[in-house]
């Protein structure tokens, strides 16, 4: 994920509208809206330096996916990125709020994001100095099942999309729900490209690996 963060880090900066902005059709703003906006903010902000810090520690690459292909998934999610953290700034109709700011809506907004982030966390400290932010080979890649990898074969995105989703939760406008499809399918599209080069790498041991645990949602998909 060096890559993208990398991009995140100077161009999307979580930035999260006040509760004037864009056009209310989800109910009032609560009391608890600011702190589980700082909560969300804090979450993104912690994630992008330990991610752009880890990244120093991992092992020597041998073979790395051409430019053309990165583009394939690095475009939808700088668009996705967008929409989600500056998308109330847009126009009609991507500033309507259409998720209610409830109080059980924004509680379980902030409990979401502190879990994925969490959840990241425990996924990368897991997969150790295989990990990297593009598709790629380590010397000496191992392939990693146990830990949060025993419940998703892509655990770290898995815990993104866990943030992703709860930052539309307590965004509410149609901007952000845009971005997190965006999002999905950026992750879908590198997923693949992952999982095409882990069974060039791994064969048969991957295969079995597919079989029982799913790719991205526990028990789903």
């Amino acid at each position: 994920m060096t890559h993208v963060c990398d991009n995140l880090g100077s161009l999307f900066t979580p930035e999260f509208s006040q509760s004037s902005s864009g056009l209310d059709f989800g109910g009032n703003v609560t009391a608890l809206d600011p702190l589980v906006k700082n909560i969300i903010s804090a979450c993104w902000s912690v994630f992008l330096v330990v991610w752009l810090l880890a990244a120093i520690f991992t092992k020597r690459t041998v073979y790395r996916e051409s430019r053309a292909q990165r583009l394939r998934y690095t475009i939808p999610i700088l668009i996705g990125c967008y929409l989600l953290f500056r998308g109330f700034r847009l126009p009609y109709p991507f500033n309507i709020r259409i998720i209610p700011h409830t109080n059980l809506i924004l509680g379980a907004a902030a409990i979401l994001c502190v879990c994925g982030l969490v959840f990241c966390f425990w996924a990368r400290a897991v997969l150790g100095g295989n990990w990297s932010g593009t598709v790629t080979l380590k010397e000496n890649h191992e392939l990693i099942v146990r830990g949060p990898y025993r419940l998703v074969r892509h655990p770290i995105y898995t815990g993104l999309l866990a943030m992703v989703i709860a930052t539309v939760m307590q965004q509410g406008h149609i901007a952000g729900i845009i971005g997190l499809i965006l999002v999905f399918v950026s992750f879908w599209i590198k997923l693949g490209e992952e999982e095409e080069l882990m069974r060039k790498q791994f064969s048969d041991q991957y295969a079995a690996y597919e079989e029982r645990v799913k790719r991205i949602i526990p028990f789903v998909v």
